[in-house]
Formats: structure tokens, C-alpha cells, sequence
């Protein structure tokens, strides 16, 4: 690396090919072994970089250091990039004052446009950070898409769109608005002509992406663009590739029109595809996903005709019968995510228009959706697809599937689990084969992660299916049954037993008391899972046994009691607050709660508090934290006297446990118990002494938090 680095700069001892070539290697790194290159050579890589853009004489090298820097940034940590911001900025700004006047009277344009894209990746990353210099490039960056209209400059163009755009989203609202107007004028004038654009127009994707930076800035003010905006974005978003299966001659003759791409079917057959276009449409179909994310009810107007286009889309093959192409042409896959993104959005913008409306919309999408999960062939779509049907059924609820769906989605999700099976005992059996070794382990171990991540799919379907139906959905439940007692078995991974126990934590949750019936095949896996060596799988335990007491019923009781001394020696284990146990460890601190909560009768109560107050604020789980905080609160307003000690000598630390609270986000103004908090505090701010005695204890960013949360709540 760090000859990469000093051949890079080293101007006048290398020839100018072979800095071309260290560039080119300098950036490949940076996107291979990001983020684990920049922090190593940060240092090195950057003042190589920008001393080589500076060598006016080679512009070829010149162009190639700012490609490696628009790699390196890309991926660099913001803090990484921070304290080289000001020098970064100031280089590229003298660079790029003098490209444009070389542009001017030279009409010379490839460094100009890298350098542009280079500050657009620089703004991206620092964020916030990039505010001080926004003023010293937005003028020019106008300057350009005003002036740059000629066709040889429109990939100049669209880059210059690109680059104002990111720079608008990194430096916000507040001080981009002044430009916001001229910005969207200038975008609108290019809209208007958007018509008269070629297909394969590089500003097209560069405008279809920007507006919808322009959506993030604007939020529901950018609902009144949409008219201008969306008939160009649905006519690329419906754009049909010309696809062909020809023989070798044939394909001879075709490879001088250009767009062309061909992968070799063996028998002199090849199949061909005119890839014009595709990108486009990916990338338009990412756009209308944003705007119904960003817009909401604001985009109801299109919902019919964005859904009309999508649920076909999750079928967007190049051809039924060799799907095996897709790594080949990646937009597709792009495609088909965008398509399966969009159902629950559509679904939250149409609620607007009423139940009928929504039930009209989900009745066209819901059957698509299924048969998608049972027949796409790419592991990232298919889990895409798996969490959007998950989402769709939380918003639609109890009903929005009939009996059919039922039997459908029933058989797909145990094909999904015995093909999870199949496929480990398959990457068992080639662990024993001669041919074996770390490369083979690897690639078992990312098989192994891909089926890992569609078991949590199939437990994503199942916890939409039970809190939507409760326990009417039991018998249907019960053809899965066995097959998740499967995967809590002790042998299994602990993946495995995670999501099979995170399966029965639903049914305890959503479909108690009936679950109880089931209780004979989880109940004492759960209970031996709270001293797993797993801490995933000591969480799953350990949220099981705070539904229990929540929700299970009398039934659960004994079970109750028995897991209080489980979940406090793992609580008080010497490790727990480990970053690797700290999640679990907070999840028995949770259950502890609730059973004191739900079932005061499984636990001595009286000798368990303080310990419990000890352990508080939970920090990292913030869901399982308004829970605490919430059983906090019930103490506090009914003037516990454990919990407030003797003369309310333990007011101080509750005062810290709450300041904390807020100081990690684990309380937020939306949470009902922030008010009741606020009102613990207010009450003690008018007792005088004990007020004084209370802030004293707390540090100056604890004060801060409190004084916040009596403002807000």
C-alpha cells in the first residue's frame, strides 16, 4: 500500500502511466477492503491523492486520482474524514475553478466531471460537518447546469445535478433553501425537456435520483412537483428490455448495435439482452419507493398506477427458463426489491382514501406476494419480499387473509424450513469430502448466513401472522409445529434455536392462554436456553419468560417462579454488561420486572427491588426499556417505599436512572412514561431541599437531560 501510495504522487520520477496504474490500484482497494483500508491508510492515501490532482500536465492521471478518491470516500468513517475536510475542500475547489475555466476555453471536461463527483462523495460523507464550504461550490455547481446544455457535456451535467443534490441532503434543509428554488427551477426546465432526451441520456438516472434528494430535503413540500415529476419516472420505471435467445452467427451480426450484452449458453446458443435503459429503470423504481416513503398520504394520488407497475415487477426475469443470468445483470434483482419495497408503503399511503380503497389495493398485491415467496430464486430478494409481506400483514390485519392464502403461505413456509434443514445436513455431508478446505468453509459459512437470514423471514411472516390473528390461527399453526420444535433442539445451531424460541415467544405473546397447549414442547428447552453459552439464544429465553408473565395466564406461574434465580445469576454474572452480553443480560433484567409486575405472587418482591433499581437504566434495548421504565413509574406514583427508601434517599439515583434514560435515548418524547417521568421530577422541584439534594448528584449532562425532558414532556 504505501507503494501505491508514493508511485501515485511521485510526478516526476514515474511516467504517467504507471501513476495511472497506482491510482487505479489505490482505488481498487478502497472499495475491496473498505472500511478496514481507509483506517489503516488514511493518512497516506489522501495527500497522495490530491498532490497527484493537482499535476495539471497529465490529465489523464489527474482524472484517475479523483475516480480513486471518489472510491476512498465513499466508504471512509466520517470521523475518519473530518479532520482532513478543510484541506480536502480547499484543494478540490482550486481544482475545480480551474477545470471550469479550462472547460470554458478549451472545452476540456474529463477531470471537471470527476472532480465534481468527487466533491459530491466528500459532502455525502461529511454530512452535517460540510455546511462551512457549502457557499464556496454551490455557485458554480449552478453556474454548470445552467451552461452546460450541449450534448457532449451531458454527462458533465448529470453529474453537476448529482452533486447539488448530495450536497443539499448533507447540509440540510435549513441552508439549502435559499437555493432550493433556483435548484428545482433548473431541474424543472430539464424536466420539461426530459421528452426530447435519448434512452440511453446519461442525465436521466442522474435527474431521476436527484429529485428524489430533493424529496428527503423537501419533505411534503415537495408534494406539489409531483405532477412534473412522475409521468417521465413511470415511463422509465416501465421501460421493457429487448431480450433474444440466438445461435452464434446471429449474435456475431447483433454485437455492433450497441447496448448489447450476451452470456454464452454452451450448443452455440447464447442468450442476449439490450441493457439500455435497465439502470434507468432500477433506478427509477427506487425513486418510487422513496417518494411513497417520504410523501405518504401526500402520494395517494398514485398509488393505483405506482401498484399497477410494481406487482408485476416482482416477477422481472429476463426469461422463465434460464434465471441463473441474473448475477450476470444485476438490475433485475434491483427491480424486484424495489417491487417487493413498495407494497407496505403504497398500503400506508392509500390508507387515506379509506378501508375499502386499502382492502381493493392489498386483494391486487397479496396473492403476488406469496407466490413471490415461493418462487424467487435470489436469497436477498426473497427475504425482501418475506419483510414486505411480514409489513403488509401488520398494517392489514386480522382478515386480510382467506383460507387459500392460508394454504399457500402454510405450504411455502414448511418448504422454507425443511429446505433449511436439507441444506445443512447437505453442508454437513461437504465438510467430510476430500476436497474440503478454507475456501469450501467459507463459502459454506455464507450459504449458512443466507439461510440464517430467511429463517428470520419465515419468523418475521409468523409474528405478523399471530399478533394480526392471535390464537385463531393456532390450528393452522400446527402443520409448522414440528418443525419449529426442531430447531429448539440442543444440537442445532444457535441460530437455529434463537428463531425457533423467538417462534414460541410469539405464540406465548399473541395467542395466550391457548398457548399453553403447546407448552409440553417449549417450555423447558426455554427455561434451560436462559444459561445458554449463546447470549442471542439467552435473549430469546429470556423475552419468553417476560411474556409469559405478562401474557400467558395462570398456567405459567410455576414457570414463572422458576426462572427468577436463572435470570438473576445471568444478570449478575461477571460478564454481563459485555458488549457481546449486554442485549441479553438486559432482557432478563426486563423479565425480572415483569414478573414482579405481572406476577408478584412468583417472586419475594420485597427482597428482589433494590436489586432490580441496581441494574437500572437498560441502554441498549430500548423497547425492553420502556417496559422498565414504565414498571418504574407504577412504583414511584404508588409511593413504593422500597423503591423510594427511607425519607426518599433513593430519589438521587432514581434522578440518575432517568437523566441516563434520556442521555441513551432510551426514553423519547413519543413514550407515554416520558410525561409520567416528567411528573415524578416535577413533584420533587417543589419540595425545595430535596430538589437541591437530587440535581446535585447528577453531572452537567444529566442536568441537561432532566432539564430536556421537564421541556418536551
Amino acid at each position: 500500500m504505501r507503494s501505491s501510495a508514493s508511485y501515485c504522487s511521485s510526478a516526476k520520477t514515474l511516467t504517467p502511466e504507471f501513476r495511472y496504474a497506482a491510482c487505479n490500484a489505490i482505488g481498487q482497494m478502497a472499495t475491496d477492503f473498505a472500511p478496514t483500508f481507509q483506517k489503516k491508510f488514511h493518512d497516506k492515501v489522501i495527500s497522495a491523492l490530491l498532490q497527484t490532482m493537482e499535476d495539471q500536465t497529465n490529465p489523464r492521471v489527474q482524472a484517475h486520482a479523483a475516480a480513486a478518491l471518489i472510491n476512498f470516500t465513499e466508504d471512509c468513517p466520517k470521523a475518519l474524514l473530518i479532520p482532513y475536510l478543510d484541506n480536502l475542500v480547499q484543494h478540490l475547489h482550486v481544482i475545480m475553478v480551474a477545470k471550469l475555466q479550462e472547460l470554458i476555453q478549451k472545452g476540456t471536461k474529463l477531470v471537471l466531471e470527476q472532480v465534481v463527483t468527487s466533491i459530491a462523495s466528500v459532502a455525502d460523507t461529511a454530512e452535517e460537518k460540510f455546511v462551512p464550504y457549502y457557499d464556496l461550490f454551490m455557485p458554480s455547481l449552478k453556474h454548470i447546469v445552467e451552461n452546460a446544455v450541449q450534448k457532449e457535456l451531458r454527462l458533465l451535467r448529470g453529474k453537476t445535478i448529482e452533486c447539488i443534490s448530495l450536497i443539499g441532503l448533507a447540509v440540510g434543509k435549513e441552508k439549502f433553501m435559499p437555493d432550493a428554488s433556483a435548484v428545482m427551477q433548473l431541474l424543472l426546465k430539464t424536466q420539461t425537456d426530459f421528452n426530447d432526451l435519448e434512452d440511453d441520456d446519461p442525465q436521466i438516472s442522474y435527474m431521476i435520483s436527484a429529485w428524489a434528494r430533493m424529496c428527503k430535503i423537501l419533505g411534503k413540500e415537495f408534494q406539489q412537483y409531483l405532477p412534473v415529476v412522475m409521468g417521465p419516472l413511470m415511463k422509465t420505471a416501465s421501460i421493457k428490455p429487448e431480450v433474444a435467445l440466438l445461435d452464434t452467427q446471429d449474435m456475431e451480426n447483433m454485437c455492433e448495435d450497441d447496448g448489447w450484452e450476451f452470456v454464452n449458453l454452451g450448443d452455440q446458443q447464447s442468450f442476449g439482452i439490450k441493457t439500455a435503459g435497465l439502470e434507468e429503470k432500477a433506478t427509477a423504481c427506487q425513486m418510487l419507493v422513496c417518494y411513497a416513503k417520504e410523501l405518504k398520504e401526500g402520494f395517494v394520488e398514485y398509488t393505483e398506477q405506482v401498484v399497477k407497475l410494481m406487482v408485476p415487477l416482482l416477477k422481472f426475469y429476463f426469461h422463465d427458463d434460464i434465471l441463473y443470468l441474473e448475477p450476470f445483470f444485476y438490475p433485475p434483482t434491483r427491480v424486484r426489491v424495489a417491487a417487493a419495497e413498495s407494497m407496505p408503503l403504497l398500503l400506508e399511503c392509500a390508507r387515506v382514501r379509506g378501508p375499502e380503497y386499502l382492502t381493493q389495493m392489498w386483494h391486487f398485491m397479496c396473492d403476488a406476494l406469496i407466490k413471490a415467496i415461493g418462487t424467487e430464486p435470489d436469497s436477498d430478494v426473497l427475504s425482501e419480499i418475506m419483510h414486505s409481506f411480514a409489513k403488509c400483514i401488520e398494517l392489514m390485519g386480522d382478515g386480510c387473509l382467506n383460507n387459500e392464502h392460508f394454504e399457500e403461505l402454510g405450504g411455502i413456509l414448511k418448504g422454507k424450513l425443511e429446505e433449511h434443514f436439507k441444506n445443512q445436513e447437505l453442508r454437513q455431508a461437504k465438510r467430510q469430502d476430500e476436497d474440503y478446505d478454507e475456501q469450501v468453509e467459507e463459502t459454506l459459512q455464507d450459504e449458512d448466513e443466507n439461510d440464517v437470514y430467511i429463517l428470520t423471514k419465515v419468523s418475521d411472516i409468523l409474528h405478523s401472522v399471530f399478533s394480526s390473528y392471535k390464537e385463531k390461527v393456532l390450528p393452522w399453526f400446527e402443520q409448522l409445529l414440528q418443525l419449529i420444535v426442531n430447531l429448539i433442539c440442543p444440537h442445532r445451531p444457535w441460530a437455529d434455536r434463537q428463531w425457533g424460541l423467538c417462534i414460541f415467544d410469539d405464540v406465548v405473546e399473541h395467542c395466550s392462554p391457548s398457548s399453553f397447549k403447546y407448552a409440553e414442547y417449549f417450555l423447558r428447552p426455554m427455561l434451560q436456553s436462559l444459561c445458554d453459552s449463546s447470549p442471542e439464544v439467552r435473549q430469546a429465553a429470556a423475552y419468553g419468560v417476560g411474556v409469559m408473565a405478562q401474557f400467558g395466564g395462570e398456567n405459567y406461574r410455576p414457570f414463572c417462579t422458576e426462572a427468577l434465580p436463572l435470570l438473576v445469576g445471568v444478570i449478575q454474572a461477571a460478564d454481563s454488561k459485555a458488549k457481546e452480553n449486554v442485549n441479553a443480560t438486559e432482557n432478563c433484567i426486563s423479565a425480572v420486572g415483569k414478573v414482579m409486575k405481572y406476577r408478584p405472587e412468583c417472586a419475594s418482591v420485597s427482597e428482589i427491588l433494590p436489586h432490580w433499581l441496581s441494574w437500572l437504566p437498560l441502554n441498549e434495548d430500548k423497547e425492553e426499556a420502556v417496559h422498565t421504565f414504565n414498571f418504574l413509574c407504577d412504583l414511584i406514583e404508588s409511593n413504593n417505599p422500597i423503591v423510594l427508601g427511607p425519607d426518599n434517599t433513593n430519589l438521587p439515583k432514581i434522578f440518575s436512572i432517568i437523566a441516563d434514560g434520556v442521555v441513551n435515548e432510551s426514553i423519547k418524547r413519543e413514550d407515554g412514561c416520558s410525561k409520567r417521568l416528567a411528573n415524578v421530577i416535577r413533584q420533587v422541584q417543589v419540595s425545595g431541599g430535596l430538589w437541591t439534594q437530587c440535581v446535585s448528584t447528577l453531572n452537567e449532562t444529566q442536568q441537561k437531560a432532566i432539564q430536556d425532558l421537564l421541556n418536551t414532556a
